[in-house]
């Protein structure tokens, strides 16, 4: 094809008389200069040639030069010993990565070995031999809710009966995560409804088992984790492999048709608090003060009793010494009653009394009366008894 035997810009005509056409007019002869575009066609069919053979084909056999590029040669793509390393290194690369398999931090998974729980991987890079080996990963550490009550409008799942026969309208949130994803898998159909079911489940046996002011009012937070740690306790029976984080109480109300009226009987139960608490402190008031008056009383009684016993009692020595000296000394002792009687009776009276002897009314004295200051004597005697 090139230009050794003339080519295009050779004689083109017979291979005879090259020399004449050289020297004819006919024909001009390429420069040297100008580019070789035979070698550059030659080049791009060894390319094609040795890329036929890297698939496996045969080459021309007669080279570059001496086969003829559209002869039989050439027979199509064979299997050869490269093909079947191709398919061998292409089917173990999909195996490869049909068998390898990455968990995140978050994530655990389940090995099944034909079919059968095998084992659970950790987060990292697993390898899972496909097709004997299958696996599922599950998030772990995500938190799911479940909302209970919330729908009441439509079917009235919030609604509970107390136990004074009460509806209150109780609308919570279960918070819950994955602990063990084989049980979760193996044992549980559908964890989302069964955590709602046990919640509502557990929540309305709770609720029939107070009154309707206590769920109200200071028995919200023990209610919560009441009914957390019961719904759990239930899907621990289930093998659930669910683990229940927390359970907020949001609402406990009365339905929404008669909390008017529970309103204004609230209200009214708080007015009659508010005055039975005032009539327990004045009755408290009234009876602490009687039953200090009657304290008072006792202990004045108790003293009179005291003292009279103790007069009497003085009364009675006094009478025993007094009988003891008269039994000694009858005459001495009755002249001194007498005085002392007489002293008693009369100590008080204005009275001067005079003997005989000295007013000679016995008609033995000179019947002079003698002056006697008698009211001096009465002042004097008052102020020596003042002093």
């Amino acid at each position: 094809m090139a230009g050794n035997n003339g080519g295009p810009w050779g004689s083109g005509g017979g291979g005879q008389g090259g020399d004449g056409n050289r020297g004819g007019g006919g024909g001009r002869r390429p420069d040297n200069n100008q580019p070789q575009i035979p070698e550059i066609d030659e080049l791009v069919k060894k390319g094609q040639e040795r890329l036929r053979v890297l698939m496996g084909g045969r080459g021309n056999g007669g080279g570059l030069n001496g086969g003829s590029s559209g002869g039989g040669g050439d027979n199509g793509p064979r299997l050869t010993r490269g093909t079947i390393g191709l398919a061998v290194l292409g089917a173990f690369a999909v195996w490869a990565f049909s068998s390898f398999y990455t968990v995140k931090p978050e994530e655990q998974s389940v090995e099944l070995f034909l079919g059968k729980y095998s084992s659970t991987g950790n987060p990292g890079l697993n390898f899972a031999p496909w097709p004997f080996v299958t696996y599922d990963v599950v998030n772990v550490t995500s938190e799911r809710t479940e909302n209970i009550g919330a729908r009441r409008g439509n079917n009235g799942d919030g609604l509970m009966l107390t136990t004074d026969a009460n509806i209150v309208d109780i609308e919570f949130q279960v918070v819950w995560n994955i602990n063990d994803p084989a049980k979760l898998l193996f044992n549980i159909r559908d964890p989302q409804l069964t955590v709602g079911a046990v919640s509502e489940s557990v929540m309305r046996e709770i609720i029939a088992a107070s009154n309707l002011a206590p769920i109200l009012n200071r028995d919200r937070g023990l209610i919560a984790d009441t009914a957390m740690q019961d719904v759990q306790t239930t899907l621990d029976e289930y093998e659930s492999g669910i683990s229940i984080v927390r359970v907020n109480l949001e609402t406990a109300d009365p339905p929404r048709e008669v909390i008017d009226s529970f309103r204004e009987v609230q209200a009214a139960e708080q007015e009659r608090d508010r005055l039975q608490r005032q009539a327990d402190a004045y009755a408290n008031r009234v009876l602490a003060e009687a039953r200090g008056a009657a304290a008072q009383t006792r202990e004045q009684a108790e003293g009179y009793r005291a003292r009279v016993v103790n007069e009497a009692l003085g009364e009675a020595s006094r009478f025993t010494s007094v009988l003891e000296e008269y039994s000694k000394a009858e005459g001495v002792t009755r002249k001194r009653l007498y005085i002392e009687t007489m002293e008693k009776v009369l100590g008080s009276v204005n009275k001067m009394i005079l003997d005989k002897s000295v007013t000679g009314a016995d008609g033995q004295g000179g019947g002079v009366v003698p002056y006697l200051p008698l009211n001096e004597l009465n002042r004097s005697q008052t102020s020596q008894a003042g002093n």
